[in-house]
């Protein structure tokens, strides 16, 4: 069958120096899990369909990357257009980051586990691993949740499943909680869920931090944000869809506005500090929650990025590539400031401090994150 090869070939990918976790993703048909999908993005989302062009099929669910599967409330399996337009809402995580999440989630036989249901191909990695009478996937989605349960099965495998938000109670006691939906704060459910010296793996709402939390006789939890792996996900949603942006009206009403504050940056405007720099963005996310962006680029090459918070604070950066930019600011906090501190601190500490710092959750949930002399509280 092509698709053994293909796993194959996206196993070696993945892990070629793990031979039990290589083992399992070799033997896992992803394609089953993601029989159609999105690519593009929020301005135009083309839908792709694995039975009408099997050769496609395999080359996209065997790549490792990740592949959109619902954006807004419209799920690829029910898509009747072409096109779509809005956020992804629902995606199969690039394999390689969830391989990542198990073996840092110290994942082996003998272990229970609780993940998220979303495609079921995690839920179908942890029960090659762990045999399937000891996993369970959840998912505040009824549709996602049935739809993964019918493809587990198509493979052979019948976890447990349950339509329930991962922020709330669980169903059940866990030696391991995998999260592939991010969260701000540790919800107190999961201490509660985890079984005495049971083990967390998350990311941090808003960043690319990745954590790992090991319960504690208190019925909290410690641990590490794991240093060098940026571990993107989507939040965790409590309905249908996600909350449109808060700032919209905002952005309306400054566009073009002068601001109280007008200032020369040392730093050019680069669309990239935001969007890709997620050292960057996950520092300032963890000490100004929030922030919201807009970008723009003329045709005579001048580029301008704004910054808004709901509180009404907000920035705007515009000058030609490679020059200082030109910063309006206004509101009660000043954005660009904080973005600006957080790039001049890693210039001359050559790095920043979230990557590798500590963990401590307390028993209901207050996660603060240290490293040296620096710490925040989500």
């Amino acid at each position: 069958m092509q698709w053994v090869r293909k796993a194959g070939q996206l196993s070696a990918a993945c892990l070629p120096m793990d031979a039990d976790w290589a083992r399992v993703v070799a033997m896992t048909p992803r394609h089953s899990f993601i029989p159609r999908w999105w690519e593009g993005s929020p301005g135009s989302w083309q839908l792709h369909d694995g039975s009408s062009d099997p050769e496609q099929w395999m080359e996209a669910a065997y790549r490792p990357e990740t592949l959109v599967t619902r954006v807004g409330t419209l799920h690829a399996d029910h898509a009747t257009d072409e096109t779509a337009f809005g956020e992804p809402t629902s995606a199969a995580t690039d394999p390689r980051l969830i391989v990542t999440m198990l073996r840092h989630g110290m994942v082996w036989p003998g272990l229970t586990a609780l993940c998220v249901a979303g495609s079921g191909y995690t839920a179908a990695l942890l029960s090659r691993r762990l045999g399937d009478t000891s996993i369970t996937a959840i998912d505040i989605d009824a549709y996602l949740v049935h739809s993964a349960a019918e493809r587990l099965d198509s493979v052979g495998l019948h976890p447990a499943t349950a339509v329930c938000d991962i922020t709330g109670e669980l169903p059940g006691q866990f030696d391991r909680i995998i999260s592939t939906v991010s969260v701000r704060p540790v919800p107190h459910s999961w201490l509660t869920a985890l079984n005495p010296g049971g083990r967390l793996v998350t990311s941090i709402a808003g960043t690319g931090l990745l954590m790992t939390a090991d319960k504690t006789q208190d019925g909290g939890a410690a641990g590490k944000i794991v240093d060098g792996i940026a571990a993107v996900f989507m939040g965790v949603r409590h309905s249908d869809g996600y909350h449109e942006a808060a700032t919209d009206d905002l952005f309306e009403r400054v566009r073009d506005q002068d601001g109280a504050e007008v200032t020369m940056s040392r730093f050019p405007v680069l669309a990239e500090t935001f969007s890709w720099d997620w050292d960057v963005m996950s520092m300032l996310e963890l000490t100004c929650p929030g922030i919201e962006y807009q970008f723009a680029s003329a045709a005579d090459g001048l580029r301008t990025a704004w910054m808004l918070h709901q509180d009404g604070s907000w920035a705007r950066m515009s000058g030609p590539p490679g020059t200082p930019a030109e910063v309006h600011q206004d509101g009660p906090r000043r954005l660009w400031n904080e973005l600006e501190a957080i790039l001049v601190r890693r210039e001359l500490d050559s790095g920043l401090p979230a990557h590798g710092a500590d963990v401590i959750i307390t028993p209901d949930g207050e996660t603060t994150l240290s490293s040296g002399s620096w710490s925040v509280t989500l």
